[in-house]
């Protein structure tokens, strides 16, 4: 997955990432933010905004707890929902800071980052004390590539609001610069802090199982993606993790009921694809192809509602070698919109994968110009240095790669230890 997937879920943030800017859009002390709470409040806003048609904050609140709605859920009508009614409160309040912080959210979930990191903007001179804005700030930040400013902010945040939404981002800073261990140890208090609001401390195990798993450490992951389950029962994000965990240990029949799980419950391209290659790596060929499909069908909703997922999409075509063309011109908007390192590495690999492979390079090292270890970069890497002739260069990025995750993928795993 693409660092997109860290800060989105590949679409919708988690609700681990930011707190709502209104006390309205808050649940009570003692309550969770398991969908039944946020159902109720939606409903409670609902009726507030029927009776108050012009009441400004409710339709803002009302907009960050459909905004809650489409994390828990990933049903992107809560996304068009959320957009209409912030769009009333601005109309009735320009200088609203909750709604400017929701479309400012609202954009950061649907990959607008430029628009987002302007919002954000907006919303800390609105509300300079909150620490939403400098969270949406620092996140568009990264995605447009402007790392040292992301992590300033980043930095700021830990040191005046620390708490789970601070650590979380100190963690990727972390992971981003190669420092996976202190990544854990963030990510580990960003665990902490979520004790006790169901959906803010299931993301956090998911994210701190994924530390896990990209260091090969599989009995650490599921250890996670089952606390995140005990916090929040039938957490797709967590289903798919561990799904990817089972087919690893090569319990194929486990992996394939974990993912079919969290593809049946969540509309995400990303489910479909790791039930295709948990069926794949079983040789079910036929059935993989079926849930290969729905991953074109899924894009096209998402879109419909304004989320830009081209990263993800050209890496899928990417990885199964079809529509090649078509993931390289994919790629290469995406990367206009979101030169992160993800960027450079999945246009990286469309371009190797297109017969490319000299321009491939240069986007290559610059995906990993941080010091990031990440074992799919390692092996798109490897995988370029192969195609330009260079079997020792090649060989020595697949052994790193394998020798972080051997696990990294389902699909080019079992290639990198063929040709390492």
């Amino acid at each position: 997955m693409t660092a997109a997937a860290f800060v989105a879920a590949v679409l919708l943030l988690g609700g681990a990432l930011r707190d709502s800017a209104s006390a309205e859009a808050r649940p009570a002390a003692g309550t969770t933010l398991g969908e039944g709470a946020t159902e109720l409040r939606v409903r409670a806003l609902q009726e507030r905004v029927r009776a108050r048609p012009s009441d400004a904050e409710a339709l803002a609140a009302l907009g960050l707890a459909y905004e809650q709605r489409a994390r828990e859920t990933a049903d992107p009508a809560y996304l068009l929902k959320a957009e209409g009614v912030l769009e009333r409160a601005l109309r009735l309040d320009p200088r609203s800071a909750a709604a400017t912080i929701g479309t400012a959210s609202l954009a950061l979930s649907r990959h607008e980052f430029r628009r987002a990191l302007v919002l954000g903007r907006r919303a800390r001179r609105l509300a300079p004390e909150a620490a939403e804005p400098y969270a949406i700030a620092a996140d568009a930040l990264i995605e447009l590539g402007r790392h040292e400013a992301a992590f300033r902010l980043f930095d700021a945040m830990a040191a005046e609001e620390p708490g789970v939404a601070a650590y979380a981002r100190v963690a990727y800073g972390r992971e981003l610069l190669g420092n996976r261990r202190g990544a854990v140890d963030a990510m580990r208090l960003a665990v902490d802090a979520a004790v006790g609001n169901s959906e803010p401390a299931a993301w956090t195990n998911v994210e701190l199982g994924k530390l896990h798993f990209g260091s090969g450490r599989l009995d650490a992951a599921a250890r996670r993606y089952r606390a995140a389950l005990r916090a929040l029962p039938g957490y797709p994000f967590a289903l798919e993790a561990l799904a990817r965990v089972e087919a690893a240990r090569g319990r194929d029949a486990h992996a394939e009921r974990l993912a079919r799980r969290a593809a049946d419950a969540v509309p995400l391209p990303q489910f479909a694809a790791t039930l295709g290659d948990v069926l794949t790596a079983a040789g079910r060929r036929a059935e993989a192809a079926d849930a290969y499909a729905l991953v074109g069908a899924v894009d096209r909703v998402l879109r419909a509602s304004g989320v830009r997922d081209g990263l993800e999409i050209a890496q899928f075509y990417a990885d199964r070698g079809v529509r090649l063309r078509h993931a390289l011109a994919l790629a290469r908007q995406a990367h206009a919109n979101q030169p992160s390192l993800d960027g450079d590495d999945v246009l990286a690999w469309a371009l190797a994968r297109n017969g490319r492979c000299g321009e491939a390079l240069g986007y290559s090292k610059r995906a990993l110009r941080l010091g990031t270890r990440d074992a799919e970069k390692f092996f798109h890497r490897g995988m370029i240095e192969r195609c330009l002739g260079r079997g020792e260069a090649a060989r020595s990025w697949f052994r790193r790669a394998l020798e972080l995750n051997p696990h990294f993928s389902l699909v080019w795993a079992p290639v990198a230890r063929t040709l390492s």
